[in-house]
C-alpha cells in the first residue's frame, strides 16, 4: 500500500444508479473496496477498479472495517445484515455498518440491537442527491448515530458527499430523510400546479422558471422538473420509492402520536396521484 493510502477496508452492497457511483468514489479514493451483489452484472461495472467481488455478505463482512449498505428496503437491509451468511456473521468486532438506504428508523435501532451483540456498530446514513451528485462528491448524508462512529465513517462519506450532516442518536438520519422526501414530493405538486398556471395565464414555462430559479418562489422540485424539460417521466419512475417514503414518514407520525402537517401530506398525496396517472398525450 503506497503511503498516505487510506488503510480503512471498506465492503459496498447495494451497487445500483445511486449506491454504484457512490462505491466508484470509493475506489478512486483508493480504499481497499469490496463488493457483493446478487447479480454479477452490478460488480462487473467495477473491473477497472481494484475493487474486489466478495462470495457472500459475510464474506465481504469479514474484508470490511465499514460497510455500506444502499439497498432498497428495510427487508433487504435485514437479509443482507442478519441472514446466516450475512454481513454480521463474518464482520469482525468493532466494525462499523453505514445504512444508507432510506428505511424506518425502527429497522435501523433493531438491526443495531442484533450487531451490538457481536459489538458491531451501526450508523444510519441516508443520501440525497442523485447518482450525479454522488459522482461529483456532493452527495447530501444525514448521519445518525455515536459520535465516535459517525466520525469514524466520515472520511469514507466524504469520498462522494458534501455535506455530510450529523443529526444525532441513531434513526436521526433516517427521520431526517424521511422529512425531507415528504417535502419534496409536496413540493412536485406544488410545481407542476405552478407550471400548469403559467400556461393558462399564456406566459414561458421556462422563462418563469428561470425566474423561480433566481427568485424566492423558487424550490428544488421546480428545478428538477425545468432541468428535465418538464418531462415528468423520472419523477414517475421514482413515485414507488416516493410512495414507501411518504407512507413510513406517515406512519413514523402515527407511532408517535404526532398530529401530521395536514396541508403538506394532502400536497403529497395529491403529487403522488399525479405521477400515478398515465401521462397525458
Amino acid at each position: 500500500m503506497a503511503q498516505g493510502t487510506p488503510r480503512t477496508r471498506v465492503g459496498f452492497i447495494g451497487l445500483g444508479s445511486q449506491g454504484g457511483p457512490m462505491a466508484r468514489r470509493i475506489a478512486e479514493e483508493s480504499y481497499p473496496l469490496t463488493l457483493w451483489a446478487r447479480r454479477t452484472s452490478s460488480t462487473e461495472a467495477f473491473d477497472d477498479t481494484s475493487a474486489v467481488v466478495a462470495a457472500s455478505p459475510a464474506g465481504l463482512g469479514a474484508a470490511s472495517d465499514i460497510v455500506c449498505l444502499c439497498v432498497v428496503t428495510d427487508a433487504d437491509v435485514e437479509d443482507v445484515l442478519l441472514r446466516p451468511d450475512g454481513v454480521l456473521a463474518g464482520m469482525a468486532p468493532g466494525g462499523v455498518v453505514a445504512i444508507h438506504s432510506t428505511i424506518r428508523p425502527d429497522t435501523c435501532r433493531q438491526v443495531a440491537d442484533e450487531a451490538a451483540k457481536r459489538e458491531i456498530a451501526v450508523v444510519d446514513a441516508p443520501v440525497s442527491g442523485g447518482g450525479g451528485a454522488a459522482a461529483e462528491r456532493r452527495l447530501l448524508v444525514m448521519a445518525g448515530g455515536r459520535d465516535a462512529d459517525v466520525a469514524r465513517c466520515r472520511p469514507v462519506f466524504e469520498t462522494f458527499a458534501d455535506p455530510v450532516i450529523h443529526l444525532g442518536p441513531l434513526g436521526s438520519g433516517q427521520l431526517t430523510k424521511l422529512l425531507n422526501n415528504l417535502v419534496f414530493t409536496a413540493q412536485v405538486g406544488l410545481a407542476l400546479d405552478t407550471f400548469a398556471f403559467a400556461d393558462r395565464l399564456g406566459m414561458d414555462r421556462a422563462a418563469v422558471a428561470e425566474v423561480l430559479g433566481h427568485g424566492s418562489g423558487g424550490s428544488r422540485a421546480a428545478a428538477i422538473l425545468a432541468a428535465s424539460g418538464f418531462d415528468t417521466a423520472g419523477l414517475r419512475q421514482a413515485r414507488t420509492l416516493l410512495h414507501k417514503d411518504v407512507d413510513i414518514m406517515r406512519d413514523v407520525a402515527r407511532t408517535a402520536e404526532v398530529a401530521e402537517p395536514e396541508p403538506l401530506v394532502r400536497l403529497a398525496a395529491r403529487t403522488l396521484s399525479l405521477l400515478d396517472a398515465p401521462p397525458a398525450a
